[in-house]
């Protein structure tokens, strides 16, 4: 026998598709079938119980090789390392739930360690814009209901965010735009020719490091102004063509990715790609979005903003006050500079993202990793603690890119005797306490 659990929300990636139809075993410990997710998130709920999964912690032995050791001893170690290092680095939280971020944050306070997701190596530039010049955005609803003028900057969701355009941008019949696909006009910015290109109805391919005064060119059309024949490698001619069909639309929306925030500029481009959008709203009503990448690392910044005022490289090692300083207290600076001596990488996977000498320091000092997988930060950490997967296993609080909650639901039970993120992290906190004591 088996039951169909609907609604169910991915936790792949940023767009947090919440209509997932798993069918589960009678006694809900089995995933049978995954309907309507995309071949990515499919694989991660279809996963879960392949064979060779971390079920238990490991601690690494002198030879390098693992020994498996209990929850208790886990607890242990993290406590211990939190309470004898100077500063520590915390780092990750992309891929679970807000609930788990805020008693996180609770034991960082704690320990006075230095806080920093994953917007530090990907959207972090996109932060620092919109903290110089605001944004005007929007919700996804109403991209998929009222947007007839899409733009993809630096960004390839055919790939990164595979029914991104099914669901949202492109193809769905809204509320205004019944005509979907038919009634919308579609251009790609990007350097080389992507998958998403091929969808689109113009593409404009700048050369790479040249956004910034392309994204001026535009701004300089907009207002009426003379540019010059050629800006980034785009022809004047194809770039007043663009700018006018923008102009034309009823509702546009600009989606940017990677390819601005990690390229020559990096926040100047989001600010100007900003003030590109409060210029088309003189014509027209306008927005900007940014393509965030993990299922939650918009959630982490959210969390530490209500918690600490401040949405990532939050240094909270004087415990009285958060501090906050892009550049000193950002997780990949500190670790080249080896100026912590500890760290615990949670729900991301350090080893696989950061420079190698950012990651060889990683590997030199005391170090944990909490993650349900087996992955190139787990293998250079001193401890692995596997734990529930947030959104199958159990249930939380995630936002999606356009900064609106969504709900995860579980859908089957976790492994037996394997503990979930908030309760991890409520006993590192407890144990904390005693070695630091209530003070």
């Amino acid at each position: 026998m088996s039951k169909v659990v609907t609604d169910v929300t991915c936790p792949f990636c940023g767009t947090l598709c919440d209509d997932l139809e798993i069918t589960v075993s009678d006694d809900g410990k089995e995933i049978i079938d995954c309907q309507n997710a995309c071949a990515i998130g499919s694989e991660k709920f279809l996963h879960v119980r392949k064979e060779g999964r971390v079920t238990r912690p490991r601690k690494r032995q002198p030879d390098g090789s693992y020994k498996e050791i209990s929850y208790d001893e886990a607890i242990e170690y993290t406590a211990q390392m939190l309470a004898k290092a100077k500063k520590t680095l915390w780092y990750g939280w992309a891929s679970t739930s807000c609930e788990a971020m805020a008693i996180g944050h609770k034991v960082a306070e704690k320990a006075g360690t230095i806080v920093d997701n994953c917007a530090t190596v990907c959207h972090g530039s996109s932060l620092l814009a919109i903290q110089d010049v605001g944004v005007p955005s929007c919700t996804l609803g109403e991209v998929k209901n009222r947007a007839d003028r899409i733009v993809f900057w630096g960004c390839n969701p055919a790939h990164a965010h595979p029914r991104h355009m099914s669901r949202y941008s492109i193809f769905p019949r809204g509320f205004f735009t019944t005509k979907g696909h038919k009634g919308r006009k579609i251009i790609c910015v990007d350097c080389r020719y992507t998958d998403t290109a091929k969808c689109a109805d113009e593409f404009i391919q700048v050369e790479q490091g040249y956004d910034y005064e392309l994204l001026d060119a535009f701004r300089t059309v907009a207002r009426g102004q003379p540019i010059p024949d050629v800006v980034g490698g785009v022809p004047k001619e194809k770039i007043i063509s663009a700018v006018n069909t923008l102009k034309e639309g009823r509702f546009g929306v600009i989606f940017f990715g990677m390819g601005l925030t990690h390229t020559l500029g990096r926040n100047h481009n989001i600010d100007i790609a900003i003030n590109l959008t409060r210029d088309l709203n003189d014509f027209t009503k306008f927005s900007i979005i940014a393509m965030r990448g993990h299922w939650n690392v918009t959630g982490s910044g959210q969390v530490l903003s209500w918690q600490y005022g401040f949405p990532y490289c939050v240094d909270l090692t004087r415990r009285t006050h958060a501090r906050y300083n892009p550049g000193e207290t950002s997780s990949v600076d500190l670790l080249r500079r080896k100026e912590v001596d500890a760290c615990i990488c949670i729900a991301s996977d350090i080893g696989a993202h950061f420079p190698i000498e950012a990651t060889r320091h990683m590997a030199q000092i005391p170090s944990v990793c909490i993650d349900p997988h087996i992955n190139l930060t787990t293998e250079i950490s001193d401890v692995h603690i596997p734990v529930a997967l947030v959104g199958v296993e159990v249930e939380g609080c995630a936002y999606r890119m356009d900064n609106v909650p969504i709900a995860c639901r579980k859908v089957v039970e976790p492994p037996e005797g394997m503990l979930t993120d908030e309760e991890l992290l409520e006993k590192v906190y407890d144990r904390l306490c005693e070695i630091m004591g209530d003070a």
